[in-house]
């Protein structure tokens, strides 16, 4: 038998994804409310582009504020019966989903790279991670409602929980399908219903994931999906007094405007947001595994991940020889098209992101730091928004490379002399979202995990999510936790309950002492 080379697969990907784009730009995108497919009330549409090309891939539905109010409608009046229905017929529902995107998990994986300009290799397993994120929630609805039992001398005192309505979930273009089954699985298992708005620079498959969860049989008006500007979807979906609570990815500023936006109706909120993460390299490290977790944590994904280490903080003892293969690792980096099984760092998004993440080539230089690889936009194939990888060295932990979010496959680098110099630069910022340690002493590892200031901390290696623990961050990174329990704590309401053993003396009023 022949051998299957990646020139093989790249057609195989490329053969998969023209069927799919071709229907795509025929039929158009349009909303998903009350169980069908609806255009704009208002009639306006918007274009979406794929970054390798600039190619439009379909017209997209404009939601507007009449859009957002029929499915904030809908979700209302499917809420108590969904609600209601029992547990283990929820579970066997959301089983059905992650075994509908299972089927589907190679159109999903060829999509996503055309509508985002990820690479496949990384969006093979996010469709799969979003199977997983609706089976691990699936089997979690049967507890969704569980809650303690706390005796008191005079009373049996329990805990149930309850879900708290309809929700408002507003995902972001980076990764879109796996961020937005990692919000909707856990509102779905607690029992809410959801208005879902998806980035509107990646809308391809939120209409896709919409459709597999009605084939999968979840009743109509559970799941709408409203495609849209977030200046006028997502703030009308923000706004709505019918939604009870506000699940959100994407950045820190748009995070506080939402904050101010439902303070009126006094939604809860959920904020997944930015991250200046550091990854701290000791020189007591192994340092070959910690050189691969560095450039993956940075380079994958093309750096468009909340969880980059975009902070390299080494020790000084080894800066000189680490940066050394560091830069050789960078400069070998694979740009290219998506599809290709290759490629690691394929287009940014978008054009205004592109030239964003090429903006920082001159703050870093006027900063005066030096630009060790990379620094330019790169002509990929399509002709995209291609840039390369980018590391910067010779910073310090005040310069604006080492500050702000640049969310691109862009890595600055800063020395550092001891434990506390590396604890007070990786603290050093306004983000808090996830940091990385690398050292041999155990001792030291679980110190400098004490003393940072971040959500999430990984010793000795990259992000390995486990389903069950928490995920979110401090500061600017983010309010509240997903994952487990934890996400049941945002999309429901704990009661209390308390049975009276009948026994314990109330004071009467009212009652004449004669």
């Amino acid at each position: 038998m022949d051998k299957v080379t990646p020139k093989d697969v790249f057609q195989a990907n490329r053969d998969r994804a023209a069927p799919l784009l071709a229907k795509l730009k025929a039929e158009s995108i349009g909303h998903m409310i009350d169980g069908k497919i609806v255009p704009s009330i208002s009639g306006l549409t918007f274009e979406t582009k794929s970054p390798i090309d600039g190619v439009v891939l379909a017209n997209v539905a404009r939601g507007t504020a009449d859009d957002i109010d029929r499915a904030a409608t809908a979700a209302s009046l499917a809420f108590k019966s969904w609600r209601d229905m029992p547990a283990v017929m929820r579970r066997k529902l959301l089983h059905g989903v992650a075994d509908a995107i299972e089927d589907r998990a190679d159109d999903i994986a060829v999509l996503e790279c055309i509508d985002t300009g990820q690479a496949h290799r990384f969006m093979a397993k996010a469709a799969i991670r979003a199977a997983e994120n609706f089976r691990f929630f699936a089997d979690k609805c049967t507890e969704a409602r569980d809650g303690l039992n706390m005796p008191s001398e005079e009373h049996w005192n329990v805990s149930t929980r309850v879900p708290i309505g309809p929700v408002g979930v507003i995902t972001p273009w980076n990764t879109p399908f796996m961020l937005s089954t990692w919000k909707i699985a856990p509102a779905l298992a607690a029992g809410c219903t959801v208005v879902h708005k998806p980035a509107e620079w990646s809308p391809v498959t939120a209409d896709l994931l919409a459709k597999l969860v009605k084939e999968a049989g979840v009743p109509d008006g559970v799941l709408n999906t409203v495609h849209g500007i977030g200046e006028e979807a997502g703030k009308a979906l923000t706004e709505h007094p019918a939604i009870k609570a506000i699940g959100f990815v994407g950045e820190s500023a748009t995070g506080s405007a939402i904050m101010a936006q439902g303070a009126p109706t006094l939604k809860r909120v959920h904020f997944e947001l930015g991250g200046k993460n550091p990854v701290i390299v000791f020189d007591d490290a192994d340092l070959d595994r910690a050189l691969d977790a560095v450039v993956f944590m940075i380079y994958s994904l093309n750096g468009e991940r909340c969880t980059s280490s975009s902070r390299l903080l080494i020790h000084e003892n080894i800066a000189e020889t680490f940066i050394a293969k560091l830069t050789a690792r960078v400069k070998a980096l694979k740009v290219g098209h998506p599809l290709d099984p290759a490629t690691e760092i394929g287009p940014l998004i978008h054009e205004r992101h592109l030239a964003k993440v090429c903006a920082y080539f001159d703050v870093a230089r006027q900063d005066g730091a030096v630009i060790a690889a990379g620094g330019k936009p790169y002509d990929g194939p399509g002709g995209g928004h291609y840039v390369q990888p980018t590391l910067v060295t010779g910073a310090h932990s005040k310069m604006r490379v080492a500050q702000e979010e640049v969310f691109g496959p862009f890595l600055t680098v800063i020395p550092f002399h001891d434990e506390n110099d590396a604890i007070e630069i990786a603290n050093g910022v306004n983000y808090g979202l996830t940091a990385y340690v690398w050292t041999g002493d155990m001792g030291r590892a679980l110190r400098v995990a004490d003393a940072l200031e971040a959500g999430m901390i990984w010793l000795n290696s990259e992000n390995v999510r486990h389903l069950p623990t928490p995920f979110g961050g401090m500061k600017s990174s983010g309010i509240g936790r997903d994952g487990g329990d934890y996400s049941f704590d945002f999309y429901m309401e704990t009661k209390h309950v308390s049975l009276a053993r009948g026994t314990h003396k109330i004071q009467r009023l009212g009652v004449s002492s004669s």
